[in-house]
């Protein structure tokens, strides 16, 4: 249970956002209409990540930070791309949410998509990042766009930094993994799962993402048959991981209806796992108790005040280290430029 009084939990984690995509809403349509995961990604995120540029990925990440704090998630687990600007893209990250005083752990997904180059450049900024003392992971795309040797790679120097990497797994049934198996360890971070066997073999934490499976229509990952932990992310729809939660829980009454509010909101609570500094934060809502089984049913719960570390960044729903409006009108500014930019695609 994270409830600490009748109002007040620790402060919750996304473990699996793309914080790019905070200034995607309203971008131009695709060239034609998506029929499918593959054309989803083709057609809308892997253009949309050709059009960043480092100015343009600070203030996404200023914005995705001002709004995990109004909804008391604290600590963000990001995975970047951004292949016309790979170097320095992690410092922008972690220099926006240092602005707002949110927690990031950001990891830049290595592919071969854009030939041997890019992914040496991809390593490259996931490597000098840790070296330069950044909180992150190793990324990986995954690993139907990655070859047998990047993903060597890209696991040998996570196993050199310390950390897990950062993939996703089985998200389509186009998303191959089996190139995974032998890599994997505890720490990693494997994505979606939707398409997984049970009996996968890949160790690491699962991270379901309901929202975003259902939007892409590929299926339901059903986490609950896997031996992995698991734990909840939006995949880059935001921050809210109450409403997160909600979703996940109504997704798996669909196909099971003796699923329980518990089980869903011991994803939740995985996130303190991959980022222990969070449960020291607190946050003070507009609703109590905070217990599973009435959030399961109660919308609308808000943030009111939220302490990160000691100091009090949100109060009565205000940001207090930072000008609130600023940063939406800065990033409405780098929401044009984005969405030129992918016109010019």
């Amino acid at each position: 249970m994270i409830a600490l009084a009748d109002n007040q939990t620790s402060g919750l984690v996304c473990a699996h956002h793309h914080i790019y995509s905070a200034l995607a809403r309203g971008m131009p349509a695709p060239p034609r209409t998506p029929e499918g995961f593959m054309d989803i990604l083709e057609l809308v995120w892997w253009r949309l990540d050709r059009a960043l540029d480092l100015d343009i990925i600070f203030h996404s990440a200023r914005l995705a930070a001002l709004e995990a704090l109004q909804n008391g998630c604290t600590a963000v687990i990001d995975h970047h791309e951004s292949p016309d600007a790979i170097e320095g893209s992690l410092s922008a990250i972690a220099d926006g949410f240092a602005d707002v005083g949110v927690r990031v752990n950001t990891a830049y997904g290595i592919t071969d998509r854009h030939g041997p180059e890019g992914a040496a450049a991809g390593l490259a900024e996931n490597d000098r990042f840790l070296r330069d003392g950044g909180r992150g992971m190793v990324g990986l795309h995954a690993a139907f766009t990655c070859e047998d040797d990047t993903i060597a790679a890209a696991a040998e120097l996570a196993k050199t930094h310390g950390v897990g990497v950062h993939v996703h797994v089985a998200e389509g049934a186009e998303d191959t993994w089996q190139q995974l198996r032998g890599h994997t360890a505890d720490d990693w971070l494997l994505i979606h799962g939707v398409h997984l066997p049970d009996d996968h073999g890949l160790s690491g934490t699962i991270v379901h993402n309901a929202r975003s499976n259902m939007n892409n229509s590929v299926g339901y990952g059903n986490p609950a048959r896997f031996s992995n932990p698991v734990a909840l992310g939006t995949d880059g729809i935001g921050s809210d991981m109450l409403d997160e939660f909600r979703l996940s829980f109504v997704r798996a009454r669909e196909v099971d209806v003796t699923a329980t509010p518990d089980l869903i909101w011991g994803w939740l609570e995985a996130g303190w796992d991959l980022f222990p500094e969070a449960r020291a934060d607190r946050v003070t809502w507009n609703y109590g108790p905070m217990d599973p089984w009435r959030l399961a049913y109660t919308t609308g719960v808000s943030a009111l005040d939220v302490e990160v570390d000691g100091e009090l960044l949100l109060e009565n729903g205000v940001p207090t280290k930072v000008d609130g409006h600023e940063i939406r009108a800065k990033a409405a500014e780098a929401a044009q430029k984005l969405h030129q930019r992918l016109e010019g695609l």
